[in-house]
């Protein structure tokens, strides 16, 4: 639940997982409260709790709160968004601090309609896609979080928006334009229809994937089509065939969202990483299979954002097939790489091998064991623009969990043209492109490549000012008008 902010599908590439399949997906109420537990084993389900907790606790994960919550659900994570930073809340039933006072009724319109008892909720919260819950599928939720531990303090940081954007009831207005986030689609049959809920309102895929209109809501012209967040990119998950995933089979996509991983095309990767671990992996069979039927079903959209297919004869092969699973093999070759190239070289092997390779490995194939993550045949590194792997080596890679590896940036410690090298090296020889020409000067314009700001959000203030003196100066020429007719009277 990390909307208008970095939540992005940094994919990175991993080694295939057998585990979790799609079982046929079968015609079934499209409700997620009346569905059975997962397959993979969920925390915070306990034969103690009633049914309907239970229920509410798979329901947490297929919406995926805890992203922006965190895993204790006291808040606190930072949303970067072009309005400034907004920070989640605490949603444990600490009656302080949490929702403890909270009603039924006080989390459906926080869901469906972006209200707390007390104040409007910034749509960073994805109420716009919530707005679609289903009745029940709340009432389990709501149950749910009166079981969680109650924490009572407040998170660090609080939001604090500048003029206007502080004026919490301007969401009414915002709320009139952009809620709900998104429209059924006839056409669909059962399996479809169940993907679209869990897609369109739980998951609440578009609010990373899908493009802002200038008021900040979705451009439903461009759904899932792709979408810049900061410095992180979520790509086109459209069936499109070129910038999308079209190239993939629904199983495809049901082992991805299950593992993170797809052989040799993708690995999930920071914000996805999140959404993965935290969230899909959790879900049954049936329902990533609804997801992954549903996604080859919306409307194909093409950007320019092209990925080169893959060449897997132009793709390296590890020196033997141990050596990924082998630490002291991989020193050792390690050391021979750089001996072979000079320790002292400025070219992008010698700095991707100084700086990279110690986790990546010297022929791109990681270290599965210890999740370092193999970058061969990665999806983001065939795209035709490289702004996302720039991106990744600009800033770095924070880990799905507590216990993930964190790939540091390197902005402070290599300039532009090594970044480049670096950049080109790693499209050529482990995305098996024939070429790479990303200079210096891509890569600063990567990098002071900041939020995009509509006209109407990066001059709020200024439209803000400028409306209240003309409704000012309309209420004096009114009262001047008066006070005129009565004199005449």
């Amino acid at each position: 639940m990390k909307p208008l902010s970095m939540m992005l599908s940094m994919l990175v590439i991993g080694m295939t997982s057998n585990a979790a399949m799609a079982e046929g997906a079968s015609s079934v109420n499209t409700s997620l409260a009346n569905a059975s537990l997962p397959n993979t084993s969920l925390p915070n389900i306990s034969p103690a709790n009633s049914d309907l907790v239970n229920r509410g606790a798979y329901i947490a994960r297929a919406a995926d709160c805890m992203a922006c919550h965190g895993e204790d659900y006291t808040g606190g994570t930072p949303i970067e968004t072009p309005m400034g930073e907004i920070y989640s809340t605490n949603i444990t039933p600490s009656k302080r601090y949490g929702i403890g006072d909270y009603t039924e009724a006080d989390l459906k319109n926080a869901l469906q309609k972006g209200r707390a008892p007390n104040h409007m909720l910034y749509p960073a919260m994805p109420y716009p896609s919530y707005s679609g819950m289903k009745e029940e599928d709340i009432s389990a939720l709501f149950a749910y979080l009166q079981t969680v531990p109650a924490v009572d303090e407040a998170p660090k940081e609080k939001t604090d928006l500048p003029f206007p954007f502080n004026i919490r009831s301007l969401m009414l207005g915002w709320n009139l334009l952009n809620v709900p986030s998104t429209e059924k689609r006839d056409g669909l049959n059962e399996t479809q229809k169940r993907g679209e809920y869990i897609v369109n309102n739980l998951e609440h895929c578009g609010t990373c994937h899908t493009p802002r209109n200038s008021t900040m809501g979705f451009d439903k012209s461009m759904y899932l089509s792709g979408a810049q967040l900061g410095h992180w990119h979520a790509p086109n998950i459209t069936p499109d065939e070129s910038s999308g995933i079209g190239s993939w089979s629904e199983q495809d996509i049901v082992t991805y969202l299950r593992t993170g991983e797809l052989d040799q095309r993708a690995y999930a990767g920071g914000p996805m990483g999140e959404a993965v671990a935290h969230s899909t992996r959790y879900l049954k069979n049936e329902d990533l299979s609804a997801i992954a039927s549903y996604l080859k079903a919306v409307p194909a959209v093409q950007t320019d954002d092209k990925v080169s297919a893959v060449d897997v004869s132009r793709l390296p092969t590890p020196i033997n097939e141990s050596i990924t699973h082998d630490l002291l093999a991989q020193k050792e070759y390690l050391k021979q790489a750089k001996a072979k190239v000079g320790n002292g070289s400025n070219s992008p092997e010698s700095l991707y091998l100084a700086t990279c390779g110690s986790c990546h490995g010297v022929d791109g194939y990681g270290q599965p064991d210890a999740r370092y993550a193999p970058i061969v045949g990665l999806s983001s590194i065939r795209r035709e623009r490289p702004d996302a792997l720039v991106n990744m080596i600009l800033h770095g890679v924070e880990g799905a969990t507590n216990t993930s590896p964190i790939m540091p940036g390197f902005s402070d410690e290599l300039n532009s043209e090594q970044i480049a090298g670096i950049t080109n090296y790693v499209r050529v020889n482990f995305g098996g492109l024939t070429s790479s020409d990303v200079n210096a000067s891509d890569v600063d314009r990567i990098a002071n490549t900041g939020i995009d700001k509509p006209f109407l959000i990066k001059y709020a203030g200024l439209l803000a000012i400028i409306g209240i003196i003309v409704a000012i100066a309309i209420i004096v020429f009114i009262i001047r008008a008066i006070l005129r007719s009565r004199r005449r009277a």
